[in-house]
């Protein structure tokens, strides 16, 4: 018990450093790397409970995208968090909830792996921890926490993956496949991609394990368990899914694929060996930019980790038994097949496209993989990594197996005896090879930067003077992922339970790309582009009569009944220039009213 408080204490110490930036002042500071992701978890975060207590749909909004809402199901809904998260929420902002979340998830998902790796499959709680924290704390994780609340849970991976292992106990099918049906149900809430990505890993792994000749009686005793286990899972999760499914496979405003390039979006075969922006490595001038962008450095395990982890299987596999070699042979299938699907269709080294065809050109039509992207599949392989780890350290340590292999889960390498004996010297060579490979891994504090507040107009509730409950407030520009601001107004004012209003765009995945596949945002339409545009620009187009009809009709179109021009608004790509914004707009509209810090048209007085 002292060592697992020890574990969390660290694990909560380590995941509130990397978040640190975020922690100083949860009014302004942001993620540097994906400020539009942040507003989309804290705009879901804020509508989940309030869907709930005013009864409307919390996997469908109709809050967005006016007039046909957005299909939470296609996107991350992450609502069993929302709602348990909810009295934060409420208490002290969405912003807040969302901090305290992502920092929970990254010490939750460490001590997830630790707590299963102590109980299950080591004695050694040095190992567990060499295992929990390299798995909780991955490259991949860390760069994922630079926005995303759906990947950092990673927690959710090793429950899923030992229950599936508990299938197989006799006279407990039953009981295990109801709790595995809730953590799918949860697991599809919370992030459907890792969810699949699981599946896919047992499938493989308990696949390999089970065709090897030293264990096949075992698996023809354990099949029928797991077959029944497995079934009740499958109505468990379908009764908790049914309309979560609908809506994902045939509900409205749904799509076929993410619209994202799998090419661009795939591992460069270089990043394995590569080191992560956010390390210690990379603060020390060693990281590198073979990722598509900074939240997806889902490799990046650097070349110390990868020579320690083929050593680590080669020491393990030379003392193994037959039986136990048939789980490190599935462990290194498992983890060789996630690492070469996540390079995409065709191989890229060092930024360059060979054009060498991969076999994820085979899958990138597929349904459900069409809506994943390859280079996530890499995050698999830094959790086969921390097994590995585990097992060895667990086996430097002389420790004896963990009681609970042989019924619950497919038995693993046994460690040495303490009486063996070692050189001092090859002690000493391990140690020195796991400093090597886990210290330049060490994660750094995510970078932040100040965005603008949530003007006072929203916070002090006067926006409820200008708009009737439930109607549409345009703000200018409309809100996409370069320009997420009023995403964030509305998120404050459903957390603060000021009422709602609705916006025309938004920050999400919708209908509308090539093929039938998503788009981010809603479908372009006259009046976003003039605006981003001259947003960007800072350049006022000459103005008559087409544009000003242009823009009317897009009003009309929304129905709207404010449009807002907050004295700063804050851009991810580039600099907002709000004066030749308010220049723009008084052009169109003409002189605007000023409303507490905002400048204010109403549409119907014109």
């Amino acid at each position: 018990m002292r060592a697992d408080l020890l574990f969390a204490a660290v694990a909560i110490g380590l995941a509130a450093f990397v978040t640190s930036g975020l922690w100083t002042d949860l009014g302004r500071r942001s993620l540097a790397a994906s400020t539009s992701d942040q507003t989309f978890f804290e705009w879901l975060l804020a509508y989940g409970p309030y869907a709930l207590t005013h009864g409307q749909d919390p996997l469908f909004a109709d809050l967005l995208n006016v007039p046909y809402g957005v299909n939470l199901g296609m996107n991350t809904s992450i609502t069993v968090i929302a709602i348990l998260f909810a009295p934060v929420t409420w208490l002290f902002g969405a912003t807040a909830a969302y901090v305290t979340v992502l920092t929970g998830n990254l010490a939750a998902s460490a001590f997830a792996w630790y707590w299963v790796l102590s109980r299950h499959l080591v004695r050694s709680r040095l190992a567990a921890a060499v295992g929990g924290l390299l798995a909780g704390f991955a490259p991949g994780l860390v760069s994922h926490a630079n926005g995303h609340l759906n990947w950092t849970a990673g927690w959710l991976v090793p429950l899923i993956v030992w229950q599936v292992l508990r299938l197989r106990q006799p006279g407990r099918w039953l009981r295990n496949g109801v709790v595995l049906g809730l953590l799918v149900a949860a697991g599809f809430s919370i992030a459907a991609e890792a969810l699949f990505f699981t599946a896919i890993a047992c499938g493989i792994f308990l696949g390999t394990w089970a065709l090897s000749r030293a264990v096949r009686a075992e698996a023809r005793a354990a099949l029928p368990p797991l077959l029944r286990g497995l079934a009740v899972t499958a109505v468990t999760s379908a009764a908790l899914l049914a309309y979560p499914l609908w809506l994902h496979f045939a509900g409205p405003q749904r799509f076929h694929g993410t619209g994202y390039d799998a090419v661009i979006h795939a591992e460069d075969l270089a990043g394995y060996a590569a080191y992560p922006i956010r390390s210690l490595a990379g603060v020390l001038g060693l990281d590198t930019e073979l990722a598509a962008n900074p939240t997806e450095e889902n490799s990046f395990l650097g070349a110390g980790l990868l020579v320690l982890a083929v050593v680590c299987l080669v020491t393990l596999w030379r003392r193994a038994d037959p039986g136990r070699r048939a789980t490190l042979r599935a462990l290194a299938v498992t983890g060789g097949v996630f690492a070469v699907l996540s390079l995409g269709p065709k191989l890229k080294i060092m930024g360059t496209v060979t054009g060498i065809p991969l076999p994820y050109a085979l899958l990138d039509d597929v349904p459900l993989f069409d809506a994943a992207l390859p280079s996530r599949l890499a995050l698999a392989v830094a959790p086969i990594f921390a097994v590995l780890l585990a097992l060895t350290v667990d086996r430097l340590t002389g420790r004896q197996p963990a009681v609970d292999t042989g019924a619950d889960a497919p038995a693993l390498d046994a460690p040495a005896t303490a009486g063996g004996g070692r050189s001092r010297a090859v002690t000493t060579a391990w140690i020195a090879g796991f400093a090597a490979a886990l210290l330049p891994l060490t994660p750094m504090p995510l970078l932040t930067v100040d965005r603008q507040p949530v003007p006072a107009f929203i916070t002090s509730g006067a926006w409820r003077d200008h708009v009737s409950p439930g109607g549409v407030l345009v703000p200018v520009p409309l809100t996409l992922d370069i320009t997420p601001d009023a995403q964030r107004w509305q998120a404050y004012a459903l957390a603060h339970r000021q009422g709602e209003f609705r916006l025309p765009s938004g920050y999400f995945l919708g209908p509308g790309g090539p093929d039938g596949r998503g788009r981010i945002g809603p479908l372009p339409r006259f009046t976003d582009g003039l605006l981003l545009e001259v947003a960007r620009t800072g350049k006022v187009p000459p103005i008559g009569a087409a544009e000003r009809a242009g823009v009317r009709a897009d009003l009309d179109y929304w129905d709207a009944e404010a449009v807002v021009l907050a004295d700063h608004v804050f851009g991810t790509a580039w600099p907002v220039r709000q004066d030749a914004l308010l220049e723009l707009m008084t052009e169109l509209l003409g002189p605007p009213e000023r409303v507490e810090d905002v400048w204010l048209w109403q549409p119907t007085d014109g």
